[in-house]
């Protein structure tokens, strides 16, 4: 009677799970395939999912600040030198800042300037020229055994692009009680090789105003060398000075660069200039300490 009892035990807990396992084999055969289908644009995506989270980004706006806030304010002039090790994102072969420039522009986002006061904005055409630069070169005809002079257009390529020049501004705001930094202006320097192999003093070629590119920068991501996932933007990196620089110059009343303060003659005048840029650092930073007690 036991054993019979066991038995009848056994064919009750078999019967459901063999019903179950029969219906996971007709759902698995009628599962429909949910994958990319062909045809889909996401369908060769070379990553884990398409990120979308920085392409749809926008920046943060600025918080309002009165004019009646500002209690003390000093403009100054910074160059970021891309070959530094913390600078590298600036040189990314992915996507370097200044093709992000180049992109942004040729889409229309953002409008480039002549000078860094922004009252001179540049045409599409005459960006094109400063982006491009005609040459002339000798070619050999092999049917009519003659030489050819063919007009040719050389697009700045981005890594000749060394450095960038950065306008900001240093300002007390009373309401925060804090000393506060923002960037007016953004310019890619370029130094120009003629043909003889010398080369032109850098010059900027053309300025961005960032408060009105923020949103345009927003879109695009800074390479992390921590982590490719980081949805770090170059509005991120900028509005959080992610970068290293140096000071070329202050607002000062016979409007000089730190360089000129020095003897061009001398051969110490290089060190001697980044030495005042530090100086100016130190005193930036002592400022805002002595405007409290502790």
């Amino acid at each position: 009677m036991k054993t019979f009892v066991n038995f009848l035990l056994l064919v009750v807990f078999l019967i459901p799970s063999t019903v179950l396992l029969a219906q996971n084999e007709e759902g698995d055969d009628d599962m429909e395939y949910t994958g990319p289908k062909e045809g889909d644009e996401n369908m060769y995506v070379n990553d884990i999912v398409e990120k979308r989270l920085t392409v749809e980004n926008r920046a943060v706006s600025y918080e309002p600040i009165r004019e009646a806030d500002i209690a003390w304010e000093k403009r100054m002039w910074r160059v970021i030198e891309t070959r530094e090790k913390m600078n590298l994102p600036f040189r990314y072969p992915g996507m370097p800042l200044f093709n992000v420039f180049k992109q942004i522009l040729e889409n229309g986002d953002i409008v480039a300037f002549e000078d860094e006061e922004f009252k001179q904005p540049l045409s599409f055409e005459d960006i094109d020229k400063k982006l491009n630069r005609i040459d002339t070169t000798v070619v050999y005809d092999p049917e009519t055994y003659e030489e050819k002079i063919v007009v040719v257009k050389n697009e700045i390529d981005w890594s000749t692009i060394m450095s960038y020049r950065i306008s900001e501004i240093w300002f007390f705001d009373e309401e925060a009680s804090m000393l506060r930094c923002q960037i007016m202006g953004i310019a890619p320097i370029h130094v120009l090789q003629d043909d003889e192999g010398g080369y032109s003093l850098p010059y900027p070629l053309f300025w961005i105003h960032y408060k009105s590119s923020r949103d345009a920068l927003a879109k695009y991501r800074v390479f992390n060398d921590n982590n490719d996932m980081a949805p770090m933007t170059w509005t991120d990196l900028f509005d959080s000075r992610f970068f290293s620089s140096y000071i070329i110059k202050r607002s000062n009343v016979l409007d000089e660069r730190v360089i000129n303060l020095f003897d061009p003659n001398d051969e110490r005048t290089p060190i001697n200039a980044l030495l005042e840029s530090e100086k100016i650092k130190q005193e930036l930073f002592n400022f805002e300490h002595d405007l409290w007690e502790y």
